[in-house]
């Protein structure tokens, strides 16, 4: 019994010495490693003027996020990414019950950046029941959308009607883009 002991012991050891640089994790240094976010330029982060972009819609419609932006009567867009997965479903169901109807002078715009093509992003609107749900689903077929704006499942943007980032951050309860949208000018 003492030697399966002490091959436990030394398994353990053997584990925790291959945790280099856990003492970074124990004691922290405080700093905010994070690149400095500059604002008024284009990018991704809050206060960075949005990076334009033209998607399908699943109608076959072109859908540019300036023109969106820059409609007349619209205070602001959200852009969520969805991979229509359960958590996808319960988010925009959430938006769908509680936010959308509360913020009509808000665009809701839903990135399928998994789907390939505008027919299967299409495919999965309708069969997930979102066609006529207030959502325009957009196919970003080859994920460039997802990538300039350094998305993932979840990720919920807002962009002002002047075209600046305001929100960049993954989908919660959804009191904070609440909070957000409420903000808008």
């Amino acid at each position: 019994m003492g030697s399966v002991k002490m091959r436990l012991l030394w398994l353990m050891l053997v584990l925790l010495a291959g945790c280099g640089g856990m003492m970074d994790d124990i004691a922290p240094s405080g700093k905010d490693k994070r690149p400095t976010v500059t604002c008024g330029i284009t990018g991704p982060d809050v206060c960075q003027n949005a990076s334009d972009f033209t998607l399908s819609d699943t109608l076959g419609n072109t859908v540019t996020l300036s023109s969106v932006v820059s409609s007349p009567g619209v205070r602001g867009t959200v852009i969520y990414f969805t991979m229509w997965c359960p958590i996808c479903d319960m988010h925009m169901s959430s938006m769908r019950a509680s936010i959308l109807p509360n913020y009509p002078a808000v665009r809701f715009l839903v990135v399928d950046y998994v789907s390939g093509s505008v027919a299967m992003a299409r495919n999965e609107e309708s069969s997930n029941g979102y066609s006529g749900s207030g959502f325009t689903v957009l196919a970003d077929t080859n994920q460039a959308v997802l990538a300039s704006f350094h998305a993932t499942m979840g990720t919920t943007i807002v962009i002002d009607s002047a075209g600046v980032v305001r929100f960049n951050e993954d989908y919660k309860d959804g009191s904070r883009l609440r909070s957000v949208l409420a903000a808008l000018p």
